[in-house]
């Protein structure tokens, strides 16, 4: 049930429903009815509940709720912003079996509702809402101001479902939203997921088969092509302990550390990768700051590497068989070359934050990040990404995982920066690449080349702390390390760091998050 339906593919999914022949009737009926059974959890039992219902098939699940809480004993008011002989097929025969009276203006006393029901539009609309449909909206906002709850039928109106973006200006804030079979990525894209509340998937009757791809089809041989980031999808592959298993078998993880008073950044990934797993964790650190690692590091390893030559010689050695750079890196040249002779050896490579500002299409003379809170001189470039992405298709063998947050995303993806969807941003990013990217943020998306994504919706307000991004890249280092394909490992990674983050809670800081793996993953091998 992690599947994620864009719009048009729910659409699909109800046309083959009815073409299989569940009647469409039902399928609102349902629908409605899913509504009521959650608006009724909302509020106490005989609860004046104002239902606001729009011209299309939302507007018909409106009518539905309404007559189901009125049997149960609510009093419920319905309101319909358009007149009722506008209304068409299922809608209308819903509006036709309330056996109550229909307002055909906005209720002036909202507040005064303890529960209203948003069933103006639904996750399809078009357009931005103007007139009577904005008035109705603002008013709803005005009311869960003062104390009313809001239920939202599929999703707030004016949210697109797609990209989780308001269609215009006006959209509902919802406490809870109830959408059918399947979520879309708008309950988990910001803002969507934020405006959406609590978003519960009802059962409305149409048949899992629905989302099986017919012969001509394509992506992952089913309809959809994006799921919620949860262990469902990744748990098979995850590293699992062996009795005769011993560190040499649970791969060995190489991270590249920056210069000196720039070195903590590598040195949080590498206790990432070694808390999530890792059997070996190496620091390669340039020579000015060997000695403020040597004095930090005690079961992560160290190793001089002061240049993308020697680290070319480190990576001869097979067992090294997944390398991270970026944390604490260093904008410029010197990161360029050592990029390039990582994606030249047999490693999976993970590339974070100045790795990848070091390919951006231009980067301006002055000041720049060079990690973990640092400015330092960043050379001027001429370096397209293309450079890049030659060499991450040319690489032999193995995944390359980009972890970009949007800041980074802009500088390096400029051509993809303006598309509305962080989904597609995403996909055309790892399509355009070559690689998986990590576009993170709290709704983190997964992508691989192909186009297959996932979005992440754990992730707590707390992970917005220095130094999370750079514990993150380590996770995923560690999980390509232990064998695990890149996708998987992304994914993986971006869930069990927002789990870390929620179970520690308030005042984390990133180097909490590895101190909280092994509960994590405890959790999650025995199932709870």
């Amino acid at each position: 049930m992690n599947e994620l339906l864009m719009t048009e593919e729910m659409a699909e999914a109800d046309r083959r429903a009815v073409a299989s022949g569940v009647p469409s009737l039902t399928l609102m009926e349902n629908a409605g009815r899913a509504v009521a059974d959650e608006a009724a959890k909302m509020v106490a039992p005989g609860s004046r509940i104002a239902v606001l219902c729009g011209p299309g098939n939302n507007g018909g699940d409106g009518f539905v709720a309404a007559r189901h809480l009125k049997e149960r004993g609510y009093d419920v008011r319905v309101a319909c912003l358009v007149p009722l002989d506008k209304l068409k097929g299922d809608a209308a025969e819903m509006a036709k079996r309330w056996m109550g009276d229909v307002r055909t203006s906005i209720p002036k006393d909202l507040n005064s509702d303890a529960l209203i029901v948003d069933a103006i539009f639904g996750a399809g609309l078009a357009r931005a809402p103007a007139g009577a449909f904005a008035d109705a909206i603002a008013a709803i906002n005005a009311a869960r101001g003062q104390g009313a709850r809001v239920v939202a039928v599929d999703v707030p109106s004016g949210l697109d479902g797609t990209t989780g973006q308001p269609a215009g200006e006006t959209v509902v804030t919802a406490d809870r939203t109830v959408t059918f079979f399947r979520k879309k990525p708008g309950h988990l894209l910001m803002p969507g997921r934020a405006l959406c509340g609590e978003a519960i998937v009802g059962d409305i009757g149409i048949p899992d088969d629905a989302l099986a791809a017919p012969a001509a089809a394509q992506l992952a041989g089913s309809l959809f092509h994006a799921v919620e980031n949860d262990p469902v999808s990744w748990r098979g592959t995850l590293p699992l302990l062996k009795r005769d298993g011993h560190k040499y078998t649970r791969g060995h993880a190489l991270v590249v550390s920056g210069p000196a008073f720039h070195s903590g950044a590598a040195r949080m990934a590498a206790r990432g990768a070694l808390r999530i797993g890792a059997g070996l964790v190496t620091v390669a650190s340039p020579t000015s700051a060997l000695p403020e690692n040597a004095a930090h590091l005690t079961a992560i390893m160290l190793r001089p590497c002061p240049s993308a030559r020697a680290l070319s010689e480190i990576l001869e050695d097979k067992r090294k068989n997944a390398c991270l750079i970026g944390p604490g890196a260093g904008v410029g040249e010197d990161t360029r070359d050592l990029v390039l002779s990582a994606l030249k050896s047999g490693a999976a490579t993970v590339l974070d934050a100045d790795a990848l500002t070091s390919f951006a299409q231009e980067a301006d003379e002055g000041e720049g990040s060079v990690g973990f809170g640092f400015t330092g001189a960043v050379r001027p470039t001429t370096n397209h990404p293309e450079t890049l992405f030659a060499a991450i298709k040319e690489k032999p063998e193995r995944g390359v995982v980009l972890t970009p947050h949007e800041g980074e995303f802009k500088r390096f993806f400029a051509r993809l920066a303006d598309l509305p969807s962080k989904l597609e941003r995403a996909r055309a990013a790892a399509k355009e690449s070559g690689a998986v990217i990590v576009l993170k943020g709290p709704d983190t998306v997964i992508a691989r080349p192909d186009g297959f994504a996932a979005v992440n919706a754990n992730a707590p307000p707390t992970l917005a702390t220095a130094g999370s991004g750079d514990v993150l890249a380590g996770f995923v280092c560690g999980l390509l390390a232990q064998g695990m394909p890149a996708f998987e490992a992304a994914c993986a990674a971006v869930w069990l760091h927002g789990e870390c983050a929620n179970g520690f809670g308030p005042g984390l800081i990133a180097e909490d998050l590895p101190e909280m793996m092994p509960q994590v993953l405890k959790k999650l091998r025995a199932g709870t």
